[in-house]
């Protein structure tokens, strides 16, 4: 009789339907609803609640790690789905007017066959998107509470073509992958890798490159840029793709969003700021044009329109302002947009807060100590060499460029050496150079043809005996005036206390500030991080599931790159943007950093071989870190080389636990296929260079997986954050130069011998660039509130293997110890690097910060 119930059953349930012990598990959904910033999404919500109450809900359904769905079979196994259970009360559940979590009860009818559950599948019926954070199951049988961990955005159903998936938050290689998740896992990567054509909407979820062809507008003869990428003559990394159609009038560029759309630019969802972050930075940008605008405004009634008149004008930016009421009133205000833009840091709102370099010392900005104490501890730590033959050459080709070798000679600098000769100094490693000629004289001729007036720069230092630097000679070089074939001509200038040579020789530092500038914003900020960082976010969420264990090491590290870039290619580093109106390197800006990337190497970013390369460093094995600086108080390379011996040490810990010998790495799949795309396709224009490391041991998974993390966290730290301390002040770090050097029996050189200090903001930059680039980098500058920093991650749970959150727990101590290490530093007197006259103390990697313009903090990713 029992057998003729289970096919009565069975025939009008389904062949599936088996009568078996069934149980009911709890489960708790946390989730954030549509917003705009930090309000919920009011019409979003009653919409929501009305698809409820014709039936249309959130459901989850779970899928089966070890038993197969039996309408499977042969190599496309999958698992058993289980009955679907609805997110409850909805309707009944008040949500507050501000945007954050919510959670929701779900019950399930729980199949004994499901077991552990590897994954889930969400339908969204309902009419507008929301943001799933986790789902946790309490008392599953067998097993007790289960969480998974999910932080993505869920569109309406009708958006996509399969149903979202979520997977449990363990890692597995390819080959160790449960058999009957295979298919699924594989299908999600084929979602993310997109078809490659057709204009990308914001609920897409596809990772696809592109080209930077979307900077200029040949419609518009002054906007007009050559595509960066692609070609040998203009190399550079790839772009995410966004599908927008064509110009008109060049099929190969790409249409452009107007200024007042740039928010929806397509980046993947998931890959955009969360309400947090956009709103702290849409106050900050709010805040920013207002601080641009009132200036600007008091500078019409002033007797030079858009000009710093005296050096006090600059100050009049920092003091004064609209005074806030004290007390924590800040905590009253309900929404962060608010906060945000009311936050003053110290100073009067509408005011700029004080930079760092002038809080001690109106003065000490303008020293010789001061200028060379930034090459090792400034904001640009990353260009100083080793100098290793004297007199400096050059490699431009001379049949182009003609004979381009320094005229810097031995009676130039020999009374600076503290009694050496020039060769004893060069043996005992002394001299240094900051050497910013060869990248810039190819362009000089053009970019002076324009309002900016350049000069190619070489600038040479002498460490002396306290172990300080101080500059000994400055040469300043212009393409010969018959051509650039005729090599340059060239002029040396060295230090001078008093008189007009005094003011000539701060003309020659200010020159070379203004090129430093420049190449550390192009170069070693956004070129050397933002942009060679994208192609590897964009080739890992195609070729490296979300159960990779690399990819989930290294996605923390991606956190709003894409989103960050995309609005840099609006506003930032398009034709006629901020960074064109405001930088000497005008409309070549981004040409410039192509040329540059022809020479870029991605080995040659590990910390300890840069250091090497760069002479600044040679390997010791006795020495910390095994390597031995050539300037033992260089705060950059000191506390540089402990970040990297722990993020080196914590990846070496997580990837030995899945790699347990090098061929696990060969036979991996996805993560070969990763590394062929990634220097095929993101780098596609470098793909055939001999220094491509390999993929084929666990060492190389380690050294590679370092350097991105270095990259993305600690290396745009030390490039990125300390912009606002050094730069805030204009004259300490200008952006353009408007003329030459006065030549004698000029009206200029009389005003430089009157009135130097005249003379000097006459020749740097204007008052309106200057205001652009304060308020650029101010931004630049902040800690956003949802920040997360080197050794944090968004969830504790993040994975479910123990022995990776017991070495990520080692992680973090070892970024305390280095904490501690940087302040020791900090407080030893005998370190003058560390502070110097201006005393602004190196804690640029300190690796964790408050919100605000702080001077420290490593986040985890390229977000600002």
């Amino acid at each position: 009789m029992d057998n003729l119930f289970h096919k009565v059953t069975n025939l009008v349930l389904g062949d599936d339907y088996e009568t078996k012990k069934t149980t009911t598990v709890k489960g708790k959904v946390v989730l954030m609803k549509k917003n705009v910033l930090d309000f919920n999404d009011f019409g979003a919500s009653v919409l929501d609640r009305a698809h409820e109450l014709f039936g249309k809900h959130i459901s989850i359904q779970f899928i089966s790690a070890t038993h197969a769905d039996k309408r499977s079979s042969g190599k496309n196994l999958r698992g058993k789905l289980g009955k679907p259970a609805i997110l409850e009360d909805w309707v009944s559940t008040i949500t507050p007017i501000i945007a954050g979590e919510s959670t929701y009860e779900v019950t399930f009818d729980w199949d004994e066959e499901i077991g552990l559950p590897g994954g889930f599948l969400v339908k969204n019926l309902h009419h507008s998107e929301f943001y799933l954070m986790t789902l946790t199951l309490e008392n599953v049988p067998g097993h007790g509470q289960v969480h998974f961990v999910c932080n993505s955005w869920v569109y309406p159903e009708e958006n996509y073509s399969k149903d979202r998936i979520f997977f449990a938050n363990k890692a597995y290689l390819p080959s160790e992958t449960p058999e009957l998740l295979r298919p699924y896992r594989q299908e999600e990567m084929v979602v993310l890798r997109g078809n490659g054509t057709g204009m990308l909407e914001e609920w897409d979820r596809v990772y696809d490159y592109a080209l930077y062809n979307d900077l200029g507008e040949p419609d518009d003869e002054d906007k007009v840029r050559p595509i960066i990428g692609g070609s040998s003559a203009y190399p550079y990394p790839r772009r995410g793709r966004t599908g927008r159609p064509p110009t008109e009038s060049d099929p190969k560029t790409e249409s452009r969003l107007s200024i007042i759309e740039f928010l929806n630019i397509y980046v993947p969802r998931d890959e955009r700021f969360g309400h947090l972050r956009m709103s702290d930075f849409l106050a900050q940008g709010l805040e920013a044009i207002l601080k641009f605008l009132l200036p600007e405004f008091e500078a019409v009634f002033d007797d030079t329109i858009d000009e710093f008149d005296t050096f006090e004008d600059f100050l009049k930016l920092y003091n004064g302002g609209i005074k806030l009421p004290q007390g924590p009133y800040l905590e009253k205000i309900p929404t962060q947009f608010f906060k945000e833009l009311v936050r003053s840091d110290g100073e009067g709102l509408l005011k700029y807060s004080t930079p760092q370099v002038i809080r001690a010392d109106l003065s000490a900005w303008s020293t010789d100590e001061e200028f060379a104490r930034e090459m090792v501890a400034g904001v640009n730590p990353v260009s100083i060499q080793l100098l290793k033959v004297f007199p400096p050459t050059s490699k431009l080709d001379a049949k182009l460029y003609g004979n381009q070798n320094s005229s810097i000679r031995s009676h130039h600098i020999q009374e600076h050496l503290e009694g050496l000769e020039v060769n004893e100094a060069l043996k005992t490693k002394r001299l240094f150079i900051l050497d910013h000629h060869d990248s810039l004289m190819p362009y000089v001729t053009r970019i002076n043809a324009t309002s900016s007036k350049i000069y190619a720069t070489r600038t040479l230092l002498f460490l002396q005996d306290e172990g300080t630097l101080k500059p000994i000679a400055i040469e300043l070089s212009l393409p010969h005036p018959d051509g650039d074939r005729f090599g340059a001509i060239s002029k040396v200038y060295t230090p001078a206390k008093d008189g007009v040579e005094a003011a000539i020789w701060q003309l020659a530092k200010a020159y070379v500030a203004v090129n430093d500038t420049g190449v550390h914003q192009l170069i070693s900020h956004w070129l050397n991080t933002h942009a060679v960082i994208e192609p590897f976010i964009i080739a890992t969420n195609r070729q490296l599931s979300v159960l990779h264990p690399i990819n989930k090491l290294l996605h923390p590290h991606f956190r709003d790159t894409m989103n960050i870039n995309a609005t840099a290619r609006n506003i930032l580093i398009n034709s006629e943007g901020i960074l064109e109106r405001s930088f000497f390197t005008g409309k070549y800006s981004i040409e410039i950093s192509s040329q540059i990337y022809r020479d870029w190497k991605f080995p040659n970013h590990a910390l300890p071989v840069d250091l090497v390369l760069r002479g600044m460093a040679v390997e010791d094995s006795s020495s910390p870190h095994g390597l031995r600086l050539a300037i033992e108080d260089y705060p950059y390379a000191v506390d540089g080389l402990e970040i990297w011996s722990a993020i080196k040490t914590w990846v070496e810990d997580y990837c030995k636990f899945y790699y347990k010998n090098d061929e696990m790495v060969k036979n991996d799949v996805e993560l070969q296929s990763w590394w062929t795309e990634l220097r095929e396709e993101g780098h596609g224009d470098l793909k055939d260079e001999p220094w491509w490391p390999k993929m084929n041991s666990i060492q190389d998974v380690i050294e590679n997986c370092t350097i991105i993390i270095w990259v993305a966290s600690a290396l745009h730290a030390a490039v990125n954050y300390g912009q606002y301390a050094y730069a805030g002040y204009p004259p300490n770090r200008p952006t353009l130069s408007r003329r030459l050097m006065p030549e004698p029996n000029t009206p200029e050189y009389d005003e430089l011998k009157e009135d130097p200090k005249t003379s000097f903001l006459k020749t740097v930059t204007p008052q309106l660039q200057s205001l652009l680039s304060v308020s650029l980098i101010e931004i630049l500058s902040r800690h956003t509130s949802d920040e997360l920093y080197l050794g944090q991650r968004e969830c504790p749970e993040w994975t479910m293997d123990v022995e990776p959150l017991i070495a990520f727990e080692k992680f973090g101590k070892n970024l305390k110890q280095v904490e501690e290490n940087i302040m020791k530093r900090n407080n030893d007197e005998r370190l003058k690097n560390r502070y110097g006259l201006a005393k602004v103390p190196y804690t640029l990697l300190y690796p964790t910060s408050e919100e605000g313009i702080t001077g420290r903090g490593i986040p985890n990713s390229v977000a600002i």
